[in-house]
């Protein structure tokens, strides 16, 4: 079972960060440490030690990563690290009036972390902003799935 979790904020407005705090409540509620790091001075070695770890980010411009999250992203890419030791989740915030590149921001952090070796625990839950309903509300309960899911899988 994870004593700590990261969750890594890739953010241009401040939803994602909302919606990791929300994950980090329920997170604590269930006696884990959960970290809240925002993607702006982060690269791959925040991944050195292994661990559990939640990306949280939206998706900009043409299916881009926020601008806070694309030296972390090149970071990944270029250092190539082995992440075999790593477990993640992906909490993706798009708008499918934009389908063609809809949750990309989080679909490229999922590509990479599996190019990398790590393991991704159950679905990513990919938030449409023109649903109507609000990503935090939704993280709570994809939190306490995701926490079932990681420690079942430990």
């Amino acid at each position: 079972m994870a004593e700590q979790i990261k969750i890594l904020v890739g953010t241009m407005t401040g939803t994602a960060e909302l919606v990791a705090d929300e994950i980090a409540e329920v997170l604590t509620d269930k006696g884990v440490e959960a970290e809240i790091e925002l993607m702006d001075d982060l690269d791959s070695s925040v991944f050195a030690d292994g661990g559990a770890f939640i990306i949280c980010t939206s998706t900009y411009g043409q299916g881009d990563v926020p601008d806070n999250a694309h030296s972390f992203l090149e970071s990944l890419k270029s250092d190539a690290p082995d992440l075999s030791e790593v477990r993640y989740g992906v909490f993706a915030l798009g708008d499918m009036t934009y389908a063609q590149t809809f949750c990309f921001g989080g679909k490229q952090f999922d590509e990479e972390l599996q190019k990398l070796g790590a393991k991704r625990v159950g679905e990513m839950l990919q938030h449409n902003a023109a649903a109507g309903s609000l990503p935090e509300d939704d993280a709570a309960e994809w939190a306490e799935g995701w926490y079932e899911q990681l420690t079942e899988a430990a």
